[in-house]
């Protein structure tokens, strides 16, 4: 597995983790729906980046049993916050995909950043967070 997709799978991995952690602190019904919809999302990538390597028959580094978190989430600010930095590194990831990949694999990488970039704008908006977006997601 190239570089890239082994750091894309790291970030999805790392993705599931983090809403595991922030979903406890999102108690209002719409921001729950959304934090366990956007867990299976990456649930899914992760599978399908799973999938890859098996069939390449490779390998990457296992995932941890934990993440160090970027900084304590106590409340609904500090989670929503902390969805934001997890949905841009996801999609930074994704980002240094695509100039690796083409066809449906480019696709992938392509939709996957999308979708993390759109992500990090809800989550920007729920939090009351400016910018709402970034003018190059993924970039880092």
């Amino acid at each position: 597995m190239s570089p890239p997709l082994a750091a894309a799978l790291a970030a999805e991995e790392a993705a599931i983790y983090a809403y595991g952690v922030l979903g406890v602190k999102l108690t209002r019904d719409g921001d729950l729906v959304e934090a366990r919809a956007t867990e299976a999302v990456h649930r899914d990538r992760r599978d399908v980046l799973v999938s890859k390597l098996a069939a390449a028959q490779a390998s990457a580094a296992p995932a941890p049993a934990g993440y160090e978190l970027p900084f304590p989430v106590t409340d609904r600010k500090t989670a929503l916050r902390l969805a934001i930095e997890v949905e841009d590194r996801v999609a930074q990831a994704w980002r240094a995909v695509l100039p690796v990949t083409e066809g449906g694999d480019r696709s992938t990488a392509l939709n996957a950043l999308t979708d993390a970039a759109v992500r990090a704008a809800r989550w920007r908006r729920l939090g009351s967070v400016t910018p709402a977006t970034l003018a190059w997601p993924g970039r880092p």
